[in-house]
């Protein structure tokens, strides 16, 4: 899922070669309309409210523990304070 500035032939076809099916809905000026899953576009802005959030926390932020598996430990616990909020 992206916004409408990803609307490019190229990143599409690179999308689909990876096998993912883009959710990108045409820009404007396109001669021809893209068909999109306009539902789950709608949805997308819960992902964007989301990294917001767990941008709040510093540490998930500034990335302090450099170890992966720590990075994502401090990832799972914003999200789960964040859930329980």
């Amino acid at each position: 899922m992206a916004d409408r500035g990803y609307d490019a032939d190229w990143f599409r076809d690179a999308l689909e070669d990876k096998g993912i099916k883009p959710c990108i809905p045409g820009r404007k000026s396109r001669n021809e309309p893209i068909k999109y899953d306009k539902r789950r576009y709608r949805r997308r802005n819960r992902i964007e409210i989301m990294f917001g959030r767990l941008k709040d926390w510093r540490r998930v932020a500034t990335r302090y523990g450099r170890c992966p598996t720590a990075f994502f430990s401090a990832i799972a616990l914003a999200a789960t304070v964040i859930f329980w909020l």
